[in-house]
């Protein structure tokens, strides 16, 4: 014990000076998050196309579609949110609350809006306060306390036809 309270003295010495961005004072912020006096200068603009409405789109291709864009979402919270709405709900909605779907999973371009909305973490704008949302919001409370932790089987596809 003698021998490591001597010896840390020096490594915190050497740290120090070596080792400058991991041994520091003052807290440095690693994550940019979106504090007020962020400027997001180091944010990238990646232009995306348009989100257009898929007008002619048979019914049941436009639900396939919208269960495999619930899966397949590239950010782990919302595929399991989504997959598991759509599971629930897409068999049920209208072609209308389907475009609303659509469009709310589809327009916004970051995946993280839809998330924040759905839980109610963010308020969503106008265009996208719907009863889907509402629908969507209701879901996310997870009032039968289910647990959530993977994307569903397909097979209940099968089952319904």
């Amino acid at each position: 014990m003698m021998f490591i309270s001597a010896l840390l003295p020096r490594i915190r010495s050497f740290a120090s000076v070596r080792l400058p961005l991991l041994y520091s004072a003052t807290p440095r912020r690693t994550y940019r998050g979106d504090a007020p006096e962020d400027t997001e200068k180091d944010m990238i603009e990646i232009p995306l196309p348009p989100w257009e409405e898929r007008l002619n789109e048979p019914i049941n291709v436009k639900r396939a579609r919208l269960v495999y864009e619930s899966r397949k979402r590239g950010m782990l919270e919302n595929g399991l949110l989504l997959s598991l709405f759509a599971k629930e709900h897409l068999s049920t909605m209208s072609e209308t609350q389907l475009s609303l779907y659509d469009r709310m999973i589809n327009e916004p371009s970051n995946d993280w809006d839809i998330y924040y909305w759905a839980t109610g973490a963010k308020t969503p704008p106008d265009v996208f306060k719907n009863e889907v949302l509402d629908l969507l919001k209701e879901f996310t409370k997870n009032r039968n306390m289910e647990q959530r932790l993977r994307q569903p089987d397909l097979e209940y596809l099968l089952e319904k036809s």
